[in-house]
């Protein structure tokens, strides 16, 4: 008798799970421990109301790097990338959104 199984077929299309390489990995932590110290050294800047776009922009960079490496986005399927940085789109709306009221309220205010 043979050991072999087949797999049911709503899992045909099922890859497993990629393995990151350990280079790759210390790779990606180095850029968000620079990133990090580059957080550190913004916020010791007082840039007036370019505060808020350059952390959050060094926020994003950190969240694509590890979305991309730690999560394996990288990895995966292009209906599941685009679904999910689709999602990415949406927020960076609202946060503009918000951003954009808070910045023309203080000009209303004057």
């Amino acid at each position: 008798m043979s050991q072999h199984k087949e797999h049911p077929p709503e899992h045909a299309e099922h890859k497993g799970h990629h393995i990151l390489p350990v280079l790759t990995g210390a790779k990606v932590w180095i850029a968000l421990l620079i990133f990090t110290a580059i957080t550190v050294a913004a916020a010791r800047f007082d840039m007036g109301n370019v505060n808020f776009t350059v952390a959050m922009a060094i926020a994003t960079i950190k969240a694509f790097l590890v979305v991309l490496f730690f999560m394996g986005m990288k990895y995966d399927t292009n209906e599941n990338r685009i679904i999910f940085f689709s999602s990415f789109i949406f927020l960076f709306i609202f946060i503009f959104l918000t951003y954009s009221d808070v910045l023309f309220r203080e000009l209303v205010m004057k």
